[in-house]
């Protein structure tokens, strides 16, 4: 039984009915129109995958989307894309600051992690970052005019708003993404390169109105994507409406870093668009991307879903705590993160090849969805029959079952696809022959859901870098400093997981908890002592990501404590401290 994947999974999750996002009163009306640029049939009009009309050119977008919330009569809430849950796990660090420019013009300075010398093992043993981290990230409020909630922005300015009021800006978000080798391609998973980290830059939109009283659901939520190239040009068109699968390609001319690199990172904006610039200061080589009309980015028609060629620029002039995207989870404006929970080391996969049932995966017939042994509880997975509607052994938060028939309301995992086996495997892509192997067996948990629900994974293991040759080591960071170098003088520790916690009452805030229940770990930020490999960040204490790395560690906040309380005012799915003095910049190494 050959059929669409969309199609197929609303029919079994729904008898057939298309459900609307949830707070939707009806969907945006969509006629045929001449003006803009018509939307190819398959597209990223829809980064999570789900939209009504289109099929998604990379169907595991969307463990790479922005984390919405959607605002009800009854209070803040999760947000579903045509009926499927969406949220994210994004541990991360904002920064604050006043200073003239601090939210249009930043610089970091970072190491990438290095990976075991040993290969991975199912059973988690020896542990490699892709595993633990699909894509950490950098971010930054985008204008958007045709974006939630639909008004007129103001580049460069703080007199937009993001905090929920009806005269907010039209805002987008902007990640920086860093993707780290072994575990590809990135058409269906997490690396664009064997051997090699890139990064690329997602601008997410929302076509929602104020209050979320209507979503077009063809196109709830359009990605602008291209990775950094070191020519400039985009490997593919980058707008939603027309990116192909040569735009998911790496090509001669993409940025690529090895583990242990020293990078410095500039975010700014310039009279043509946004820039994004990675200088690798250990092999000397330069990638950039400007978010600009010249290099095909598009903003989307909410009505329409039709592209208008378009050049994006930064939405506000300061990084003050209240400069937010005022339909984004996380209430980042400059933001440092790791999204986790989108792996499951394997001893093998099983449940059959997803390319017999949905053409769209064709191209890489080793697709399975059910995790065998390795970290699994109880040695097999979950895993559906699509053509019945059955899932075998749905589980959510802490292990607990689900109904056997997927309902995408429920922060339920049904599948642990995208399942890839170990070795040597090949593929089509572009019309074009690929080899990839695969060190480990893995699955992605991001086919019928977005994530680890029930936080079994290897991001929920204490499998981060915690000083063992066995893990990777850490991700550092030094900054961010501001176009006159200033550092940023207050931060936030905070993160969305709670959203997707099966026992979190998002209204009240009980069961909404970093460690999530059923974790066994749950990383956290440190600052430690700089280290002779990372010398070049400039001395003094690094950010940390992961666990605590004795004899390197001068600071944890606690560990998990360090994420602080639901936010109730807002949304009891992001769990945030309070503003606090920036700790690097009284850091102490004796």
């Amino acid at each position: 039984m050959r059929v669409s994947f969309r199609r197929l999974l609303r029919l079994f999750a729904y008898g057939g009915a298309l459900l609307l996002p949830v707070a939707a009163a009806a969907p945006v009306n969509v006629p045929v129109v001449s003006a803009g640029v018509v939307p190819n049939a398959v597209n990223m009009l829809d980064c999570n995958g789900w939209s009504s009309k289109y099929e998604p050119t990379k169907e595991t977008m969307r463990m790479l989307c922005v984390d919405p919330y959607f605002k009800t009569a009854a209070g803040a809430t999760r947000a579903y894309d045509n009926g499927w849950y969406i949220g994210h796990d994004e541990p991360s660090v904002k920064f604050v600051s006043a200073a003239h420019g601090s939210g249009n013009h930043m610089t970091y300075v970072m190491q990438l992690a290095v990976d075991p010398k040993s290969k991975p093992t199912p059973s988690g043993s020896v542990t490699d970052y892709a595993e633990l981290s699909p894509a950490p990230w950098f971010g930054l409020p985008i204008c958007d005019p045709n974006s939630y909630p639909m008004n007129a922005c103001q580049p460069d300015s703080d007199t937009n708003t993001g905090m929920g009021a009806a005269s907010d800006a039209g805002s987008a978000f902007m990640e920086l993404q860093f993707y780290a080798p072994g575990f590809g391609p990135f058409q269906d998973a997490i690396s664009c390169d064997a051997h090699y980290y890139c990064a690329a830059m997602n601008i997410d939109s929302l076509e929602c109105n104020l209050n979320f009283v209507t979503c077009n659901p063809n196109c709830f939520e359009p990605v602008n994507f291209s990775y950094l190239q070191t020519d400039g040009v985009p490997t593919g068109p980058p707008s939603p409406q027309l990116i192909n699968q040569a735009s998911f390609l790496a090509n001669k001319h993409t940025l690529r870093m090895r583990g242990g690199d020293v990078l410095r990172v500039t975010l700014q904006d310039t009279s043509q668009g946004f820039k994004t610039t990675v200088v690798d200061v250990t092999s000397g080589q330069t990638g950039y991307m400007v978010a600009s009309a010249r290099n095909g980015f598009m903003n989307t028609d909410p009505t329409s879903c039709n592209g208008t060629p378009y050049n994006f620029h930064p939405e506000y002039n300061t990084a003050s705590q209240q400069n937010q995207v005022p339909w984004a989870a996380l209430e980042g404006g400059v933001l440092m993160e790791q999204e986790i929970g989108h792996f499951e080391t394997c001893k093998s996969v099983g449940g059959g090849s997803l390319a017999q049932t949905f053409p769209s995966l064709s191209f890489d017939p080793a697709i399975a969805q059910t995790c065998n042994g390795g970290i699994e509880p109880g040695s097999t997975g979950e895993g559906c029959d699509f053509t019945t509607g059955i899932c075998a052994s749905a589980t959510t938060q802490g292990g607990g079952p689900c109904a056997n028939s997927a309902n995408p309301s429920l922060s339920c995992e049904f599948s642990d696809a995208f399942c890839i086996p170990s070795g040597s495997r090949t593929l089509t892509l572009n019309g074009q022959a690929q080899t990839w192997s695969w060190p480990v067996a893995g699955c992605e948990t991001n086919f019928t859901q977005n994530g680890d629900l029930d936080f079994d994974g290897n991001s929920y293991i204490a499998d981060w870098p915690n000083g063992s040759s066995k893990h990777p080591t850490t991700f550092r960071y030094a900054g961010p400093f501001d176009a006159h170098g200033n550092p940023y003088p207050s931060v936030q520790f905070e993160t969305d997981v709670a959203g997707s916690e099966n026992n979190c009452d998002v209204f009240t805030g009980a069961g909404c908890t970093a460690l999530p229940g059923g974790a066994a770990f749950y990383p956290y930020w440190t600052l430690g002592r700089s280290t002779s490999g990372s010398s070049a960040l400039g001395g003094g204490c690094t950010w940390n990501f992961g666990n605590t790395i004795p004899g390197t560690t001068i600071n944890a906040f606690g560990g998990d404590a360090e994420y602080g309380t639901p936010n109730l005012a807002r949304y009891a799915g992001t769990v945030i401290s309070p503003v606090m003095a920036n700790p690097q910049l009284r850091c102490s190494e004796s």
